[in-house]
């Protein structure tokens, strides 16, 4: 199973429309076995896919449960071959707790979780909060792939040497075949001037690779989300759903 952490230190640049939809074209299209996890207590992947739940065990138990079973807390989605873990405010204490829990390893309980279900699966994909907190640390922990969208605007450089030197860090420390893949842009104009010197500017600096692959700024993404259903489901023919399904392919290829 490889497992990809879709991450931004910055809100408000499609993470979870991202991993999601990602997730979705991987299990529908490419027929992989995937399983999404929800790493964020707002839970917004759950609740596009239907799942967001107080009533059961999701990503919490997994930081907090010394003896969890994995496969008891995944859940299956509507789409085939696509299972989520799922998140909600729970999470916020779970990790205050997990700090607190100096009687066993912090870092690793994602990846010990996982290893559990690394057969049944041919990808997983976290969907994580845009912070730097012992879940997302985890995250990184249990990860072969980092991607991260950013989007063209005055701040769209904010925290991104934070987080790359967290990944590197990582990978130093904890988990030496993290593989930063690189950024790519969403809520792409191609009618915006700023958003195309935007981008070439990105894929000028050395530390920050980009994928060819952006994604087109589409009116059908919000309402897809009110609909509770991926883009491509949504809304086939717009152009984010041909976006997602080139970036997918693109990072099959690499």
């Amino acid at each position: 199973m490889k497992v990809l952490s879709i991450i931004n230190l910055k809100g408000g640049v499609a993470k979870t429309i991202s991993s999601v939809n990602m997730a979705h074209i991987l299990a529908t299209l490419h027929g992989r076995r995937v399983l999404l996890i929800d790493n964020d207590k707002q839970g917004n992947a759950s609740k596009i896919l239907n799942r967001h739940s107080y009533d059961k065990p999701g990503v919490a138990e997994i930081m907090t449960d010394r003896n969890i079973k994995t496969a008891a807390v995944i859940q299956h989605t509507d789409y085939a071959r696509l299972d989520i873990i799922t998140a909600n405010m729970n999470l916020l204490k779970a990790n205050l707790e997990v700090l607190l829990d100096q009687q066993r390893p912090q870092q690793t309980r994602f990846k010990r979780a996982l290893a559990q279900v690394a057969d049944s699966y041919d990808f997983c994909i976290i969907d994580n909060a845009p912070d730097i907190n012992i879940s997302t640390i985890n995250a990184l922990v249990a990860s072969n792939d980092v991607m991260i969208p950013v989007t063209i605007d005055d701040f769209a450089l904010d925290g991104l040497a934070e987080l790359k030197e967290q990944i590197d860090n990582t990978r130093e420390d904890l988990n030496p075949a993290l593989r930063f893949c690189g950024c790519f842009v969403t809520q792409y104009d191609r009618t915006n001037e700023a958003d195309q010197q935007g981008e070439e500017y990105l894929k000028a600096l050395q530390d920050y690779p980009v994928f060819q692959t952006h994604i087109r700024r589409t009116g059908k993404i919000k309402p897809s989300t009110f609909a509770r259903e991926p883009i491509i489901v949504y809304s086939s023919r717009c152009g984010a759903s041909y976006d997602y399904k080139r970036l997918v392919e693109e990072y099959l290829k690499m």
